[in-house]
């Protein structure tokens, strides 16, 4: 089998994690892959260290039909089985092919407009992938490919190294720095509770400036430490005593399936995500949308409750086994790749075996 991935989205984030561990796992494998990208320096990483045959473009709009002659030109050079565009923008760069099946990946639920050169498609949550169901209308067409939350170890990451004492405990939240994210609340809820809880903010994003700005007005600023982007997120887990996503808007979020990775405790907002893969007080605690003061309570009881962060740690190994450890997430993204080329190639032939 042979794969062709086409990678343009930003220079990190979540959904360029999920392709970069993806592309890891798949080589490992020994599924053989082409990758296109933009030269970021995580995607050149990953080409070097999986030797993977690579070309880097730049993905600007301006450009978009001399660049989307240039993957046509490489995909009818490299014949691949198929092709993996990974969310709108590579997606709306990929020409449609009549040799191979095109397979649209959705990280949201993302407009199909991006989508029109695609055979088939998949959704990293069940409600996205009825959400394309229903915007198609072609259910068969629409594959649940879940994300991993393995997690590989990259060194030791101590709580000295971000100023905070062994005496602490740390609410960790990893998460790009934006409003959707519900970083503000985390914030909020931070100046409600008690001096020897620290926050540990890992990410980047637009609004950070804003949140640092809060944190200070707040004093909270020796509290709520922001970490920037950390590539190390078992590392950062590592010296978590509970994992949080506060977020507004979150189709999944992968870090609810690394922290259960992790063996670290999980509080969660009812974002899309959250709410149809958590179960409360099972493997995670949920919290209404934009509600501070039980965002408090959460955390409290997952910091304090021993039986309760037990229970919850247990509970998200469980989860983590059954849907989203790399071993079952990989073996059915193959799975699914060999049906969808398998039925590309039926469906070609049985409209070819058509009377004119």
């Amino acid at each position: 089998m042979k794969i062709l991935h086409i990678i343009a989205g930003a220079k990190q984030g979540g959904a360029e994690s999920c392709a970069v561990d993806t592309i890891r796992a798949l080589a490992a494998a020994g599924i053989e892959q082409i990758v296109i990208c933009r030269p970021h320096p995580a995607f050149l990483k990953l080409v070097d260290d999986c030797n993977l045959e690579h070309h880097f473009l730049s993905f600007l709009p301006m450009l978009k039909w001399v660049q989307k002659a240039k993957i046509n030109a490489i995909i009818k050079r490299e014949k691949p089985d198929l092709v993996h565009s990974w969310m709108n923008r590579a997606a709306s760069f990929t020409p449609k092919q009549t040799q191979m099946p095109v397979l649209g990946w959705f990280g949201g639920y993302y407009d199909l407009k991006y989508y029109q050169s695609c055979d088939f498609y998949m959704g990293v949550t069940k409600d996205i992938v009825a959400h394309i169901a229903a915007a198609t209308n072609q259910p068969d067409k629409a594959y649940v490919g879940h994300v991993f939350g393995t997690l590989e170890p990259m060194g030791e990451i101590k709580k000295a190294d971000y100023g905070i004492s062994e005496a602490s405990k740390v609410v960790l939240l990893l998460s790009r720095m934006h409003w959707k994210k519900g970083v503000d609340l985390l914030i909020d809820a931070a100046a409600k509770m008690d001096d020897e809880v620290v926050f540990l903010l890992a990410g980047d994003g637009p609004e950070i400036d804003t949140y640092k700005a809060q944190a200070k007005a707040l004093n909270l600023e020796h509290r709520v430490i922001f970490a920037g982007w950390c590539t190390d997120r078992l590392g950062l887990l590592g010296i978590a005593d509970v994992c949080v996503l506060p977020s507004r808007y979150e189709p999944f979020g992968i870090v609810i399936a690394e922290s259960w990775f992790a063996n670290v405790p999980l509080v969660a907002t009812k974002a899309a995500g959250a709410k149809h893969y958590v179960h409360d007080e099972r493997d995670g605690l949920l919290v209404e949308i934009d509600d501070c003061d039980g965002l408090v309570i959460a955390l409290v009881r997952a910091l304090n409750d021993k039986p309760l962060r037990a229970k919850l740690v247990k509970g998200g190994q469980e989860t983590y086994e059954k849907l989203f450890s790399r071993d079952s997430v990989i073996a059915t993204l193959i799975e699914s790749y060999n049906d969808m080329i398998k039925r590309y190639a039926k469906d070609k032939a049985a409209s070819t075996d058509k009377p004119n």
